[in-house]
């Protein structure tokens, strides 16, 4: 007999919600302890519930966002729940980051309902939960070559994961703030990203950081 799994839902979305719910209620095996629509929510509902996991979405509106409080989920006081992020988003950046930040599964909201529920058991007992097309993906990038920064990128990069603006990494290198948008552009080129944020996840993942 498949053992029953507490889970707590985390999405800002309140219809998304109650269609989760409707549809996890039909699993005679997962009991839904909790919802929560921020990522502070999920984590105050985590420490009084204890689940033993949180179906997480990556985007939470206001206040910190899912990476975010997946990390602060999986290195906070024992016990500690496995994420499985269920989320529209299927960019590298955010799947590197999701990753990172401690998460044992990462699913696309297009998946079949059934696929869901294999997942979730799956994160309860700490096994990797992947979607195919992102299974595609983590495969793709570790088979890709990593890409060849100049020293001048790399610089730039290591102020970007200090959290520093384009005026400030320029006045830091003594350079234009257009010398720092091109080598910007540059930079998510070749990593295959689009914000800095994504920029900073991918060259921790792949070491290109100092």
């Amino acid at each position: 007999m498949t053992p029953q799994v507490r889970l707590l839902l985390c999405d800002d979305h309140v219809v998304v919600r109650a269609g989760l719910l409707a549809l996890l209620d039909s699993a005679d095996d997962i009991e839904v302890v909790g919802e929560a629509g921020t990522g502070e929510e999920a984590i105050a509902l985590t420490a009084k519930l204890t689940p033993d996991v949180v179906l997480m979405d990556l985007q939470l509106g206001p206040g910190i966002d899912g990476v975010e409080t997946t990390r602060r989920l999986t290195t906070g006081p024992d016990p500690t729940p496995h994420v499985l992020v269920l989320t529209t988003y299927d960019t590298d950046a955010d799947i590197t980051r999701a990753i990172e930040a401690g998460a044992t599964g990462y699913l696309l909201k297009a998946e079949r309902p059934e696929e869901l529920f294999a997942a979730i058991h799956a994160a309860a007992q700490g096994r990797t939960a992947l979607s195919a097309p992102v299974a595609s993906r983590v495969m793709a990038n570790m088979r890709k070559p990593r890409p060849t920064l100049t020293d001048r990128e790399r610089d730039i990069l290591a102020q970007l994961a200090h959290g520093l603006g384009n005026r400030e990494i320029a006045k830091a290198l003594f350079i234009s703030e257009a010398t720092v948008k091109t080598h910007l552009g540059r930079i998510y080129d070749k990593l295959g990203v689009d914000t800095r944020a994504g920029a900073v996840a991918v060259a921790k993942e792949q070491r290109l950081l100092p």
